[in-house]
C-alpha cells in the first residue's frame, strides 16, 4: 500500500471516528493497560485487523458492534480510580456485548452514559456509509425533510460531541 492511500485512510478515519484509529488504539492501550492484541480481543477483532486499522492500511471499521465496543472502552478509560478487579469486570462486559445497544460498563446495575444513544446512531451510520455518502444523502433530503437531513449530517459527518449534544436536546 502506498503512502498516499495510507494517508487518505487515516484522514477518513479522523473524519468518521473523530480521530485516526491508531490514536484511539494507543490511547486505550495506555489507559487500560492492555496490549494491542488484548484490545483486539475485547473489541472483537483479530489482532492483524486491528493492526491494519491502526496503521491506516484499512480505513473502515465495518462492524457497528466493534465500533460501539471501542466507544465503550473510551468511556471506560475516562473513569479514574478503578481497581484491577473492577477494570477486568468492565472489560469483560464490553467484550461480551453483542450489539450497539446499551452496555453496562458503570457500577453494578447502572447503564452507560446518555451519550451511548448518540454513539450508537453515529456508529451505525458510519458503519454503513462514508461521510461523503451521508453528506450526499443529507443534501437530497434537505428540501423535503430538513430535520432528517440534519440528523444525517450531525451523526454521519459531525463530531461525536455535537452528536451527543443533538441527541440530548432531541430526546429531552
Amino acid at each position: 500500500m502506498d503512502d498516499a492511500t495510507t494517508a487518505r485512510n487515516v484522514e477518513q478515519q479522523a473524519l468518521w471516528y473523530g480521530e485516526p484509529v491508531g490514536d484511539t488504539v494507543r490511547r486505550l492501550t495506555a489507559a487500560l493497560g492492555l496490549t494491542q492484541g488484548q484490545l483486539a480481543g475485547v473489541v472483537g477483532l483479530s489482532a492483524p485487523m486491528l493492526s491494519q486499522l491502526a496503521s491506516g492500511q484499512r480505513a473502515k471499521i465495518a462492524n457497528p458492534a466493534v465500533l460501539a465496543r471501542l466507544q465503550a472502552l473510551t468511556e471506560l478509560a475516562g473513569q479514574p480510580g478503578l481497581s484491577r478487579e473492577q477494570l477486568a469486570a468492565r472489560l469483560e462486559a464490553v467484550r461480551g456485548s453483542e450489539s450497539t445497544g446499551v452496555l453496562t460498563t458503570g457500577t453494578a446495575g447502572a447503564t452507560a452514559s446518555p451519550g451511548r444513544g448518540a454513539d450508537a446512531v453515529q456508529a451505525l451510520l458510519r458503519a454503513v456509509a462514508s461521510a461523503d455518502e451521508v453528506a450526499r444523502a443529507a443534501a437530497l433530503l434537505d428540501a423535503d425533510h430538513p430535520a432528517l437531513a440534519e440528523v444525517l449530517r450531525v451523526y454521519g459527518t459531525g463530531r461525536t460531541a455535537a452528536a451527543r449534544e443533538h441527541y440530548a436536546a432531541a430526546t429531552a
